[in-house]
This record gives C-alpha cells, structure tokens and sequence, in this order.
C-alpha cells in the first residue's frame, strides 16, 4: 500500500504526486518546511510549527499559501488516510514553478505556490532505543549561509555533515562557527554543568526550534536553570551532560563529543528528566 500525499489542493497516491522540473525549490532551493511529529494519532506542537512556517515564509517574501486552519485539516486527513500512529508529517512550500529558470522572483499574482505535505512512520520514536545509550558527535566548521533561522529545504550543508559524522561512527555532527557550538545538523545543541542547562541564545545563527522552545519552558516550570550563551567544544567535552533537541528526537542525550566522553560516557539523569517531562506535557497538549 502506498502512502496518500498532499499536494496542491489535492490528495493522491505518492506514485502519481508530480511537481515541475521548473519548480523553484528543485532549482534554487527557493523553499520552507515543517517537520511535525505524531504520537497516538495526534500531531506535537502544532502551533509553534505553523507560526514559524508563517515567519520563514515572510522572511524569504513569499506569499501565504494556505491558511492556519486548512492546514490543520490537511495534518489531520493525512494522519487518518495514511493511518500514522506515531511518525512525521513533512511540509514544504515553495515558490512555485515559473516554467522556466530565473533569479529573479515570480509575480505571485500569477505563479502560486506548490504545497507538499507526506507522512513518514516511525514506530520507534517515543521509545527510541538511542535514548538509553546516547548519541556521539563530532564537531565540524559551520559552513551555511547566514538566516539558519529561516528553516528552508537549504540542506546541503547539514546533509553532508551528517555523511562526515558517518565516516566517523558518529550520530551526527555539532557545527562550530568562531570557535562557538552553533547546532546540530538538524537540532539544537546542550550541554550541562553541574545543574545548569547551557544553550545559544536566539539569533539569525541558530534555527528558533520549536521542540527547543517547549524544553526551555518546561525546564523553567521544573525549576531547572537555563543558561543561553554560547559555549565550546572544549566545554561540552568537559559537561556532566549533553543533548540535543529536534521534532523527531525530542530530547536526545549525547554521551560523546569529538571522541571524548561527556560525563560518565552514559546518559545523565538530567537530560532523561527532561526528555520525560517534554513526552509528558507535550501529549497533553497533542492534537
């Protein structure tokens, strides 16, 4: 059985979904998109997902495409044709097909939008194994271009960093600009020392994630302390803990850095607390 897609207004077989050769985000990667993550039959953070494809959009000057209800539907008739218990919903809107190449931008008046949306299941995301052992990192030279905070299908670069962490042995890969941990390839970046959660701070550096926002706030009502600044390999190296944050991941613990252990070498109690308390309230809120 082949999986049912969104695209433009319409509901086919994945076979027979098809998007133009001229389409902007195949040729300049002139694009956005939202991973929402689906537990029980119920999409996670949903409205921290649409806000922010709503702020990408804006930032790269493309026009709405569809509106915050009618996506909703479309997560939730996607969630039911495809019957996902547990998984990710892809979005991704582009600035449509122009029929032919140009740097310049199409009139939106004329070139609308393509919208995509697909299921992905994973049955294994709330009890992930990689949970109990912990992921390893190395670091790698930040090499993207400047609005990491617009989350555009711009992938390359977190593509292949993924591959050098691959080459490794490692999980994945934290980049490092001006001698500062950014991010992962495709989450935020923690370290812990002593009680004290450490993470950079908001900016134009680093992508505003949504499940990073909800971790935060969920540390602050557990009386956690939250520290946004940034830090160095070298610190990380020398944590009692450290973790990363995605849609996918939730919270993830990283038990090495570069090669060298962090803290015992095993996941710390601090990170498992959060990861609990974020699958805890986050289902609550579920949709």
């Amino acid at each position: 059985m082949t999986r049912i897609v969104y695209l433009n207004g319409e509901y086919v077989h994945e076979s027979e979904a098809k998007v133009s050769i001229f389409d902007r985000g195949f040729l300049m990667a002139d694009g956005v998109y939202e991973v929402t993550s689906v537990i029980g039959g119920k999409l996670i953070d949903f409205n921290g997902h649409a806000i922010r494809l709503a702020r990408s959009m804006n930032e790269l000057m493309m026009q709405p495409a569809i509106t915050k209800d009618a996506l909703l539907e479309v997560h939730r008739e996607l969630i039911a044709l495809n019957d996902l218990q547990e998984g990710m919903i892809y979005l991704q809107i582009t600035r449509g097909s122009p029929n032919d190449r140009d740097f310049v931008f199409p009139d939106p008046e004329k070139v609308k939008p393509t919208v995509v949306l697909f299921t992905q299941s994973n049955p294994n995301m709330v009890y992930n194994p990689k949970a109990k052992v912990g992921m390893k990192v190395i670091s790698i030279s930040d090499e993207r271009w400047g609005r990491r905070d617009i989350k555009t299908v711009q992938l390359l670069y977190p593509s292949m960093g993924k591959m050098m962490a691959k080459a490794e042995g490692a999980d994945d890969a934290w980049m490092v600009e001006d001698g500062m941990v950014t991010e992962g390839t495709s989450n935020n970046a923690y370290i812990i020392k002593g009680d004290v959660i450490i993470t950079r701070k908001l900016s134009n550096d680093i992508l505003h994630g949504i499940t990073r926002a909800a971790v935060l706030r969920f540390a602050g009502e557990a009386k956690m302390t939250v520290e946004e600044r940034n830090f160095t390999i070298a610190e990380a190296q020398d944590a009692d803990e450290a973790f990363i944050t995605s849609a996918s991941t939730f919270v993830m613990p990283v038990v090495s850095v570069d090669g060298v252990d962090v803290g015992t070498g095993i996941p710390g109690p601090i990170a498992a607390r959060l990861r609990a308390i974020y699958l805890e309230e986050s289902l609550k809120t579920a949709i």
